[in-house]
Order: structure tokens, then sequence, then C-alpha cells
């Protein structure tokens, strides 16, 4: 693993710059021996019935998979011919009880994720590195601390995985939003994938704060307070699609932002993520230069030691600068010790009102955790949200 010295950060090389995801281990290269392939088939449907809308059908059909197969382990099918890319190739029917509660406890990130990462000297404005903050346990219940975030599981090539979310403000249905933010590389592989599949949003997850090894006697409604909510819509930048990476680095991670629109596995009554939840965040668009921001907090679910991946925790620090290439964005840096599994988790700022409004979201950081660095939303995050709002302005 090389050291990158870089003149403006010499007080600490970067090394093995890192996705914040937590991913649990699984088969090589996305493919298992035929047993473990039958027992993961005969796991993934929970006994319950899949439910595939007509459109999502035809899609299906339109790229050559079958619905019976996919039901019963086709989506495990990671061939180059059959990874969805664009975005509009999304597909992610629910798959009744897949992330059932033990499943959702085993997502664990590998023994070593970390993977090198060139960074090529600073080409941008980069402030010098900031002082590490401790990562601190949100408060509880989470439902009245910090409603609307929550954990976010998807299956990858290499097994299941998991990052963090959080349901943002819908302007095309105050107060009953489905809308949920998290980054690109929690949902899509860039230049060398498509999207992940079996997406799946757990708001408030273990709203009470019980550590790993407490879970399992804790009461599902507990663990699970405002239900499963799947994504049966996607968007994320043409910039990651075309060019991002499963570690962003450089040179996407400005462009490390993914949107989403969610429905419930089983009924709410008629009620939106926002209403179960009991919370949603305004998303603001260029956001004030880092240098007028006198403080930003970071939330998610990290997962890597020392963190267990139940417990959500927070950072609050003096955002600054980092960039690599002046051609593109600059990203927020703050000191922050969260681990895998915090990607994707909110980055909050005051608004006018003192309410959180979300500004980014957690994107990279270096090993062992020190920092974390996340997009500045601008004109393209603009542009994939209000699309996304436009095309469900008439459907709920």
């Amino acid at each position: 693993m090389r050291s990158i010295r870089r003149p403006v950060l010499a007080a600490a090389a970067l090394t093995a710059v890192l996705a914040m995801t937590a991913t649990a281990c699984g088969p090589e290269g996305g493919q298992a021996d035929a047993k473990a392939t039958e027992s993961a088939a005969q796991d993934t449907t929970g006994g319950g019935e899949i439910k595939i809308p007509q459109e999502i059908q035809d899609k299906l059909k339109e790229h050559g998979f079958d619905l019976d197969k996919w039901k019963n382990g086709e989506w495990k099918n990671w061939d180059r011919d059959k990874w969805l890319r664009e975005a509009g190739e999304f597909i992610n029917p629910i798959i009744k009880d897949f992330w059932n509660p033990d499943k959702i406890d085993k997502v664990k990130p590998p023994k070593d994720p970390s993977k090198p990462e060139d960074i090529s000297e600073d080409q941008g404005k980069t402030d010098p590195e900031p002082a590490a903050v401790p990562a601190q346990p949100v408060k509880t219940p989470y439902t009245s601390t910090a409603p609307g975030v929550g954990l976010l599981l998807f299956s990858t090539p290499e097994g299941e995985s998991r990052c963090s979310a959080t349901v943002v403000k819908d302007p095309a249905h105050p107060g009953k939003s489905n809308l949920v933010w998290t980054a690109a590389h929690c949902v899509h592989a860039g230049k060398n994938g498509g999207w992940y599949r079996n997406m799946m949003f757990v708001p408030n997850f273990n709203r009470t704060g019980q550590t790993a090894d407490k879970m399992k006697t804790t009461p599902f409604e507990d663990r699970v307070p405002s239900g499963k909510w799947w994504a049966d819509d996607m968007a994320t930048s043409n910039q990651w699609i075309k060019a991002g990476g499963a570690v962003p680095g450089v040179p996407m991670a400005p462009y490390d932002f993914a949107l989403m629109h969610v429905k419930p596995e089983n009924g709410t009554g008629g009620k939106s993520l926002e209403e179960v939840a009991g919370g949603a965040y305004d998303v603001e668009f260029n956001a004030p230069a880092m240098n007028k921001i006198p403080s930003l907090t970071a939330q998610g679910y990290p997962a890597e030691a020392p963190f267990d991946g139940a417990v959500q925790q927070q950072c609050t620090d003096r955002p600054t600068r980092l960039s690599m290439d002046a051609q593109k964005p600059t990203m927020y840096r703050i000191g922050c010790t969260m681990t895998g599994g915090s990607s994707g988790g909110p980055w909050f700022i005051k608004g006018q009102d003192g309410k959180p409004v979300l500004v980014s979201n957690m994107s990279m950081g270096p090993r062992p955790a020190r920092w974390s660095a996340g997009p500045h939303l601008g004109p393209e995050a603009k542009a994939i949200f209000d699309a996304m709002s436009k095309r469900w302005a008439a459907k709920g």
C-alpha cells in the first residue's frame, strides 16, 4: 500500500482512501459453487411472494430476465451483458422478507475492505488536514432525535452490503415524501459495473441504540421501527456512471451522490415514508462556501471497528476544503473517525429556521479514519433531484 505525499498535506500523507461502505464477505468475483448458489437462492425469497409491477416485469423482459429465475436467484447474475448500467435501467423488484432481521444483523464489513487509491498532487484548493473528531453516539430514540436517518442495504457481486441514507423532502409531495438521499458508490459500481440490487432502506434503524450483541433480543419494532422500504427508482450523476468506482477517491468523489424513490415492502395504510419515519430534510443546493459554514454534522451507521454497525454515530466540525482537480467541484472535509458503513449518511448544517438542512453526504476518508469528505451539491445534484421529483409528481 503506497503512501501518497502531497505538498499541501505535509502533516499527514494520504494513504488508502476508501469508500465508507461496509460490505459483507461474499463469493469471489460474484461467483459461488453450485451448492452455495442453491442455498442462497432458497434463502432469497424468505417464503414470500415476489411483487413485480407490470412495468417492472416489462423492463425485466426487455433486458432478457426471466421473472421466475429472477425470484429464485437470477438477481445474482452479474454478467457484463446483464449488469444494468444506465440511469433508466434500474430494476429492483421487492423480494418479500429477503432482508429478514437475521440477515440485516449479519451484514458486516469484510476483514480488510480497504483498497489503495492513488491521489494525484493537489490541483485545486485544499486546506490543511483537520484534527480528528471522535464520533459520538446519537441520542435515542432516533425516531425523535434523528427521524428519517437510516440503514441502506443492497447486494453486490461480492455479497450483501450496507451504507447509510436519509429521507429528504419532496417539493411535489409536501409532508409526504418518498425520496431518500445517499452516496453514488452505495448504489452503482461506476465505470466497471452498474446498479446494485435488492436495494432496501430501513429508516430509524435500531431506534433505541442497542449494541450489536443485544440486537437479537431487541423487539422487532425497535430494530425496524418504520418498516422496510424498497427502491423503485434511482438516479445518480452521469459523471459517476461513466467514471466512478467502488472506492470513490479521485476523480469522481465530487459526484458521489444519489437519490432514490422508495415504496414499502408491507402496507402502510397509504402513508408516505416521511409520515412513517417521522421526518424528512430539505436539501440545500449550492450551500454557502466551506469557510462560511461555522459547523457541520455528519451522521450514519459505521460498521467497521471500533463501531458495531448498530449504533448511529455523528461528528461535528467546521468544514474545510478538499480538492484534487481544479476542474471539478471542491469537496467538504471534516475531522471524523466514522468508518465503513457510514457512507451515504447525511451531512447537515443549520438552516435559517435552525432546523437541519442536508448539504452533503459521507463519501470517502482515509484508513485509519481521521477525517471524512463529502461532495458539494451543485447543479448536477439539483438536476437529478428535480427530475426525480417531477417524474413522481403525479404518482405519489
